[in-house]
């Protein structure tokens, strides 16, 4: 597989195959096409960490409007549990135990979650949940208080009851 820095290099002479640039133009244009590919790739310069170490500080891995991995450096998220899963096969806790996240520390941008919250509440859904969770405890009260009929009894009746067949 082609390196970024290959991968750029063949962008810009193919760019230059068609368009006159001087040296200084293709170098600057090299730069830009390989900068551009590694945010593609979602790999800054630098932003691999060694083996356990984070590629950033907490602080800056959990800004108010994006999250960013601590394994690859990946940023612009608005949560980390699908990236985690699908980029590096971690759970949210083996993520938050690898790196000392405290458990009350949210994997989501503020913003995102400051936003579904009201998104709820704007739905009524936290009222919603209440009466459904009323609805569901009464309905296990009657169930538990209800005897229990035999399964055998309903089945002997309708046996019965059947005509036969001649």
């Amino acid at each position: 597989m082609a390196t970024l820095l290959e991968m750029a290099t063949s962008i810009v002479s193919s760019h230059a195959s068609v368009s006159e640039m001087s040296t200084d133009e293709l170098l600057q244009e090299i730069q830009k096409v390989y900068i551009a590919l590694q945010k593609l790739e979602g790999v800054t310069e630098g932003a691999l960490a060694e083996e356990g170490k984070p590629a950033m500080t907490l602080r800056k891995a959990f800004q108010a409007d994006q999250v960013s991995c601590m394994i690859c450096g990946k940023t612009g998220m608005k949560t980390l549990a699908r990236h985690l899963s699908k980029e590096h096969g971690l759970k949210p806790g083996e993520y938050r135990k690898q790196f000392g996240i405290p458990s009350k520390q949210p994997l989501t941008a503020k913003k995102f979650s400051e936003a579904r919250r009201q998104m709820a509440q704007d739905r009524g859904l936290a009222a919603n949940l209440a009466k459904a969770r009323a609805v569901r405890a009464a309905n296990l009260k009657t169930k538990k208080a209800a005897p229990a009929k035999p399964a055998k009894a309903k089945v002997a009746k309708v046996a019965k009851a059947a005509p036969k067949k001649k």
